[in-house]
């Protein structure tokens, strides 16, 4: 099952950091978000990633042409002009990178990448956000569901538009930005099935979390998987810094994959 990642909007919020590289690049601890999102994918045995991408494309395409050179040990020799790679650290991925479009909308990056997806299930989230969200239990909650696309729905109060969750865990609509104190959001972390694309009409203006997703949950379709552990989003420059301190201080609830490792040497 592949993995598509949303890495092509400007972060306009975080304009300290993306004047010089696009939002998902800006780095926590050394390493840039995308990076501690496809940790926690490939922590779960999901390896295979389409990046969709956009502002400052080239960014991120330099970053993993010359991944295995920027973590490993090397040998400079100028005066015979070669270089020597040692101890070679890598991460068992297969990245595929679209540039689609520098201000194309969330559903029009997405509808550009269905010849790349093909006719299977897939994964799917933005590029700014962590959690300790588990991708099993999503995908089986997913497949339990019969639905085409489950979202993971988290907990935040107050900035963000939330949703309308029956029981049962059907989506039925959304509420814009409520006055409520506490509230279900879409917090990424969706899965999805190929008839997904058949709700986004082709269009660079086309906006997932708009029609495509009221559109779903108005035919039933749209499947909630309701997450009370760790999310958060990194849209200013405090989230950047409070996710930065958590790593710093070893205290970070996204990085499950030194949680698993840990667990092997016990």
């Amino acid at each position: 099952m592949k993995v598509v990642i949303l890495a092509g909007g400007m972060g306009t919020r975080l304009s300290e950091e993306t004047k010089l590289m696009p939002k998902p690049m800006v780095e926590i601890g050394g390493k840039p978000i995308l990076w501690h999102i496809m940790k926690i994918y490939s922590c779960y045995g999901f390896n295979d990633f389409v990046i969709l991408t956009g502002y400052k494309s080239h960014v991120i395409k330099d970053y993993f042409v010359h991944y295995y050179q920027q973590y490993s040990d090397i040998i400079v020799d100028m005066l015979n002009n070669s270089v020597e790679i040692h101890r070679i650290q890598t991460e068992p991925w297969r990245v595929t990178i679209l540039y689609t479009g520098q201000d194309t909308m969330t559903g029009g990056r997405i509808k550009k990448a269905q010849d790349y997806i093909g006719n299977e299930a897939f994964l799917l989230t933005y590029g700014d956000g962590v959690s300790d969200v588990n991708i099993t239990d999503l995908i089986k909650s997913h497949k339990q569901s019969g639905k085409l696309i489950t979202m993971t729905a988290v907990q935040l109060k107050g900035r963000f538009g939330a949703l309308v969750i029956k029981d049962g865990g059907m989506i039925t609509s959304f509420m814009e930005k409520p006055k409520g104190e506490e509230s279900w959001i879409n917090g990424g972390f969706f899965v999805c099935e190929p008839e997904v694309f058949d709700y986004i009409p082709s269009g660079e203006e086309i906006t997932f979390e708009r029609a495509p997703l009221e559109n779903l949950a108005r035919n039933g379709q749209l499947n909630a998987y309701k997450h009370y552990g760790f999310w958060r989003p990194m849209d200013t420059l405090k989230d950047k810094n409070d996710l930065t301190e958590m790593w710093q201080n070893g205290s970070a609830p996204w990085a499950v994959w030194q949680t698993k490792k840990e667990a092997l040497h016990v």
